[in-house]
């Protein structure tokens, strides 16, 4: 258990080193995306529009999810789970 718990230290101590970009690709990322990812990035408007509507998304999706896991409100009298438990 020490091994591994030293072993996830060392990971995560190096990790944002691992994670920049290189010399090329940063010059070819925009200035907001720049040392994050490799690659071009977003060619266009469209691009960035796609990408925060699937954050948005995501967003909405982990909220609800959460919302429903921590209170679900299931008090109804014909909901499923009182002719499963009855």
């Amino acid at each position: 258990m020490k091994r591994i718990f030293t072993l996830l230290i060392l990971f995560f101590l190096g990790f944002p080193t691992v994670v920049h970009a290189c010399e090329v690709c940063q010059k070819n990322q925009p200035k907001v995306l720049r040392n994050i990812t490799h690659g071009t990035g977003p060619q266009g408007n469209i691009d960035y529009i796609i990408i925060w509507s699937a954050i948005i998304i995501v967003a909405l999706t982990l909220f609800f999810s959460l919302k429903y896991l921590i209170r679900p409100k299931e008090s109804a009298s014909d909901h499923i789970k009182n002719s499963i438990i009855e």
